[in-house]
């Protein structure tokens, strides 16, 4: 478990990573069920729900992606991890494929919101 306290940038260490991801797992789960019971008083006719819905789900969204993202960062620092302990250097060993995956999701994150 020694990896979990390596740093991976600044002071972040990757059991703090974990820990954000699980954290804001449950801060979007309270916060998506306030917002749909504040909302769910609103909706009165077939014309409101046809508003609030399209922006509940707009915001689910938008925090799947977030999640996804640091997942993938996650996935991607414990490989490095691995391939560091498996390796005799110190050095960063990863795949062509791994380049090419960290490369597509540096791209993703570049696009505007707007964009996804």
């Amino acid at each position: 478990m020694g990896s979990l306290d390596k740093n991976i940038f600044g002071n972040k260490k990757f059991s703090d990573l974990l820990s954000e991801i699980y954290d804001n797992q449950r801060k979007k789960e309270k916060t998506i069920s306030g917002l749909v019971r504040e909302l769910k008083d609103l909706v009165n006719d077939v014309s409101d729900a046809t508003v609030i819905v399209p922006l509940i789900a707009n915001y689910l969204e938008i925090g799947v992606k977030n999640d996804d993202h640091l997942l993938k960062m996650a996935t991607i620092i414990q490989r490095i991890f691995n391939n560091q302990e498996n390796s005799s250097g110190d050095g960063l060993v990863i795949t062509d494929a791994e380049r090419e995956e960290l490369m597509a999701q540096l791209d993703e994150l570049n696009k505007p919101l707007d964009d996804k």
